[in-house]
C-alpha cells in the first residue's frame, strides 16, 4: 500500500484534528500512541515542505539562467 503525500495545507488539518483528538482525552492509550506517531510524521513532512519552500525563494535567476542566492546589496 504506497502512502498519499498530502499537501502542505492537508498535512497542517490533520495534524490539528489530531491534536484537538488527544487534547480531548478521550482516547484510549494505544489509539493515542498511533495517533501521536501520525502527529510526529506529519509534523515533520511539514517542516520539510517548509525548508524546501524557504530554499526556494532564497534563489534568483540571474540572466545566464543559472540559480543564485539571493542577496540584498547595501
Amino acid at each position: 500500500m504506497e502512502k498519499k503525500e498530502f499537501s502542505f495545507e492537508e498535512s497542517l488539518l490533520k495534524l490539528e484534528e489530531i491534536v484537538k483528538k488527544l487534547e480531548s482525552g478521550e482516547v484510549p492509550l494505544d489509539d493515542a500512541i498511533k495517533e501521536f506517531n501520525k502527529a510526529m510524521q506529519l509534523a515533520k513532512s511539514c517542516d520539510d515542505k517548509l525548508k524546501n519552500a524557504e530554499e526556494a525563494i532564497v534563489k534568483i535567476v540571474g540572466e545566464d539562467g543559472s540559480l543564485k542566492d539571493f542577496k540584498i546589496e547595501e
